[in-house]
């Protein structure tokens, strides 16, 4: 279970980016973190992996304050939260195969592990004819499927991708979609930060809609209605 609990994160000079966040999101679910640009979505997911600190208020990882991890602690924390972004960070020296691998290498997997896993994942995510294909060989959609394959690596209890289809086009923003709630049928809980109308009120799924910072509404199949 994820909770945020009274929330808020001010940067210098009185710049509120989050005021006063109360959120629980249990084991499996999908979220769409909708709202406009600004409103807060990536500083929260920023705050989820700790890569920021909440000026107030606490975050619990399975009843683990994430705040008050030791830094030793924080890689655990980040390989049970996989992250995609908008711009893929993919190396470019590496080809599909060895961006996933070297995941997890980083994460002192075996060889063994990477021999076995690495092609499982790529079927996951619909790539196995793309697996030594560099990332300037690859479609917008299909580097983006790569991005979400190393972000499985380690098999991580949740997924976060913030605004995983801002540059791609419909068919593609709707094969990640597609895979996004495939992987979350699997069993890793999904958030899904994001300000398009249209995939939100098509997923029909869970919808935490931020405005400015706040939280303004939280409804179990809800809709965008900015």
């Amino acid at each position: 279970m994820i909770e945020f609990k009274n929330v808020s994160k001010i940067y210098p000079i009185d710049c509120v980016a989050l005021e006063n966040i109360n959120l629980v999101i249990q084991p499996k679910e999908f979220i769409s973190l909708a709202g406009p640009s600004g409103a807060g979505k990536s500083t929260l997911l920023r705050l989820l992996i700790r890569e920021e600190l909440p000026s107030e208020g606490q975050i619990f990882w399975q009843e683990q304050d994430i705040s008050q991890m030791r830094h030793k602690e924080v890689p655990q924390l980040r390989r049970k939260i996989g992250a995609i972004f908008q711009d893929f960070k993919l190396l470019s020296n590496k080809t599909a195969y060895e961006n996933i691998a070297f995941a997890m290498e980083a994460g002192g997997r075996s060889n063994k592990d990477i021999e076995e896993d690495v092609p499982l994942i790529l079927r996951l995510v619909g790539l196995s004819n793309r697996a030594h294909h560099f990332p300037d060989q690859l479609s917008g959609g299909e580097k983006q499927r790569v991005a979400i394959g190393r972000a499985l690596a380690h098999r991580p209890e949740t997924l976060m991708a913030d605004e995983p289809t801002g540059n791609l086009d419909l068919i593609h923003t709707w094969d990640i979609i597609r895979l996004l709630l495939k992987i979350n049928e699997l069993g890793t809980t999904v958030i899904l930060a994001t300000h398009d109308r249209d995939v939100i009120n098509n997923i029909e799924r869970r919808v935490i809609t931020l405005e400015k910072g706040r939280l303004i509404r939280d409804e179990e199949k809800g809709r965008y209605i900015l």
